[in-house]
C-alpha cells in the first residue's frame, strides 16, 4: 500500500519519465542515418585551404568539391586570368593524392597522354610506359586546343577509368578526376569539344569576373605576398582512402521516389522543348542524381531536397543541350532554356 501511495503522490516523476522517454524516441526518429560530420568538416577545411589564395568564386569551389564527391569530372570555362587553373591546382594540392598536369596543344598525340609501348632490348619485349593520365587528379589546361584524335583518347578513361592499348586493359587507381579548363573567347587554334566528350563532364562551371570588393582583395593579397608563392601555405590532408570512403558514403544519401520522378521530368522536358535542338541523355539524369547527393552530403544531410536538384540542374545540363539555330540567333542560351524548364516543371512536395 505504501508503494502505491508513493507512486500516486509523485506525479511529477511520472511526467518527467514520460518526457524523457518521448525525447529519446524523437532523437531516434530524427537521427541521421549516415554520419556525415567528418565529411562536412573536411569539406569546410578544403574551402578554407583554397580560400587562402582564391577570393570569392564560392559556387565554383562548391561544384569542384561536389564533383570530387560524386566521382565526376568538371570543365571550367572562363576568360584568361580568372583563376581557373589555379583553383584546380589548389584543390589538387589540398588532397594528399597523385596530381598530373597536361598542357593541351595542337600537336599533342594520344600517346602523349595515355602512354606508349617501348621495345626493351634486354627482354626483346615491349614494355608499356605509363602516360600522365595515370594519376588521381588530372588537370588538363586549355583542353580545346588539342585535335579530335587526341580528344577521343579521353573518352574511355573519363567514363570507365581505364585505357586499352595494344589489346591490354590498364585500370586507373581511385579516386580519378579530370579537371579541364578552356577559354570561351579565343577561337583561333582551338577545336570544339565533341558532344560525346562534353557529356562525360559532370559539371560545366562558368567562371565570371570578380566584383569590385573582390578585385581589391585580390590586389591587396598579391601585394602582401611579396616574394612568397601563393600555394606555399596550402596543406595536403585528405588521403585517397578517405576520399574513396566519402564517395561511397555519398552514394548512400537517400533520394525519395518523387524526387527521382522530378529529375526524370526535368530531363524529358529538355527533349520536348521547342527551343532545344538536342535534349539531355539518361547520363544527364544520372549526373543530376549524383550531384544532388553530393550537395546534400556537403551540407550534412543524408537526404536530397528539391533545392539540391535545382542547384544541380544548370551546371549539369547547360553543356549537354543545344539551342536551335533560330533561337541562338535571337540570343537565347542553353541556361535560359534550362531556367525556364525548372520554373515550368512542378516541384514535388
Amino acid at each position: 500500500m505504501e508503494a502505491q501511495n508513493e507512486s500516486s503522490n509523485n506525479p511529477e516523476e511520472h511526467i518527467e519519465a514520460t518526457s524523457t522517454s518521448n525525447t529519446e524516441t524523437d532523437s531516434v526518429q530524427f537521427e541521421s542515418r549516415l554520419d556525415l560530420s567528418k565529411l562536412q568538416e573536411n569539406v569546410l577545411k578544403i574551402k578554407h585551404e583554397i580560400g587562402k589564395v582564391i577570393v570569392g568564386q564560392h559556387d565554383m569551389i562548391d561544384m569542384l568539391i561536389a564533383s570530387l564527391l560524386a566521382k565526376g569530372h568538371s570543365l571550367i570555362e572562363g576568360v584568361p586570368g580568372v583563376a581557373k587553373t589555379v583553383s584546380a591546382k589548389l584543390l589538387a594540392k589540398s588532397l594528399a593524392v597523385g596530381f598530373s598536369r597536361i598542357q593541351f596543344t595542337p600537336d599533342l598525340m594520344p600517346s602523349d597522354i595515355l602512354g606508349t609501348s617501348v621495345f626493351n632490348l634486354k627482354t626483346s619485349e615491349f614494355d608499356f610506359k605509363h602516360g600522365p593520365i595515370f594519376s588521381n587528379m588530372i588537370l588538363i589546361d586549355e583542353i580545346n586546343r588539342a585535335p579530335a584524335k587526341t580528344q577521343a583518347a579521353l573518352f574511355e578513361v573519363m567514363e570507365e577509368h581505364q585505357i586499352t592499348i595494344d589489346g591490354h586493359q590498364y585500370n586507373l587507381d581511385a579516386p580519378f578526376m579530370v579537371l579541364a579548363t578552356q577559354n570561351p573567347i579565343e577561337q583561333e587554334g582551338t577545336y570544339r569539344l565533341p558532344e560525346a566528350q562534353l557529356d562525360r563532364f559532370l559539371f560545366k562551371i562558368d567562371v565570371d569576373y570578380p566584383n569590385l570588393e573582390e578585385e581589391i582583395s585580390i590586389i591587396t593579397r598579391e601585394h602582401e605576398l611579396k616574394e612568397k608563392e601563393k600555394t606555399d601555405t596550402i596543406e595536403s590532408f585528405l588521403t585517397a582512402q578517405q576520399i574513396n570512403e566519402y564517395q561511397n558514403l555519398v552514394t548512400q544519401v537517400l533520394v525519395e521516389e518523387h524526387l527521382l520522378k522530378y529529375i526524370a521530368q526535368l530531363i524529358v522536358a529538355t527533349r520536348n522543348n521547342q527551343f532545344l535542338y538536342l535534349g539531355a541523355s539518361p547520363r544527364a539524369s544520372i549526373a543530376i542524381l549524383k550531384a544532388s547527393k553530393a550537395f546534400a552530403a556537403m551540407e550534412g544531410r543524408d537526404f536530397v531536397t528539391p533545392e539540391d536538384v535545382k542547384r544541380s540542374a544548370i551546371p549539369v545540363l547547360h553543356h549537354r543541350v543545344i539551342v536551335t539555330p533560330e533561337r541562338e540567333m535571337e540570343g537565347v542560351t542553353s541556361k535560359d532554356v534550362i531556367k525556364q524548364i525548372i520554373e515550368t516543371v512542378e516541384i514535388p512536395r
